[in-house]
């Protein structure tokens, strides 16, 4: 908005005129702190308001030609050699704070992105309790080792909230097991059982069946079933339960 611009407006230039009188250009001095300050809080507003590093730039930029003014009225009448030093040396300064905006602007928006990441990658982790006792994760997408920590942690709080024995892994959505996958899958079952709680893998596909055969991937003694539903068949009768009707 146009009064907190002005209001920006009027504090860089108050914070600029302070450390300038100290005699010092060099932005690295401690001196020049207050003005870093000042400019990594417009940076991180601007990039949260959706302006582009450029447009944040300009708000040190645009003081130049104002700068460059009063520095000719300052040295009128005088050594004119002067005067271009000065301003060759105010122009640098300014190109400095203004790639420092730019700096700060950026990492603003990758800790943005990184952020967002986090909370999609929670979100496409759900946890469903599917019966007293009964609990079940349906994975989407690609798993890695970032995705795993959180599946793991998330159902993990889970068994621990619920007290829940039985967890099912459902990976019907994971387009292709490798290697890797696979392991990350065994680590998660053996960090559900040091929780006390069994581990059931369901939505393994015949495609998957013959990738993992084929990759020697050993599942060991893990209930693994086609589908969730016959997954959570088995928990049930695990549970000394079942859902049917009467005769």
């Amino acid at each position: 908005s146009d009064p907190e611009l002005q209001s920006q407006c009027q504090e860089f230039i108050a914070l600029l005129s302070t450390a300038m009188e100290t005699g010092s250009l060099d932005d690295a001095d401690e001196r020049w702190r207050p003005v870093k300050e000042f400019l990594t809080g417009v940076s991180r507003s601007r990039s949260r308001q959706g302006f582009s590093p450029s447009e944040t730039a300009m708000f040190v930029m645009s003081f130049k030609e104002p700068l460059f003014a009063s520095l000719r009225r300052a040295y009128e009448g005088h050594d004119d050699g002067k005067l271009l030093a000065d301003i060759w040396e105010a122009s640098r300064l300014l190109d400095r704070l203004g790639l420092y905006t730019i700096e700060v602007h950026q990492e603003a928006r990758e800790e943005l992105i990184r952020r967002q990441g986090e909370e999609m990658l929670e979100l496409s982790t759900p946890v469903i309790q599917l019966w007293d006792g009964i609990l079940a994760m349906p994975l989407i997408g690609t798993l890695d080792s970032s995705r795993t920590q959180i599946v793991m942690e998330s159902l993990l709080e889970q068994i621990v909230a619920t007290r829940s024995p039985i967890a099912i892994l459902d990976i019907t959505g994971v387009p292709t097991v490798d290697t890797l996958t696979a392991q990350h899958l065994l680590k998660t079952v053996a960090a559900t059982r040091l929780m006390g709680a069994e581990c059931i893998i369901s939505g393994i596909r015949p495609q998957i069946a013959q990738t993992i055969v084929h990759l020697g991937v050993s599942l060991g003694d893990i209930v693994t079933k086609a589908s969730l539903a016959d997954a959570f068949r088995v928990a049930l009768k695990k549970l000394g339960q079942s859902i049917g009707s009467k005769e």
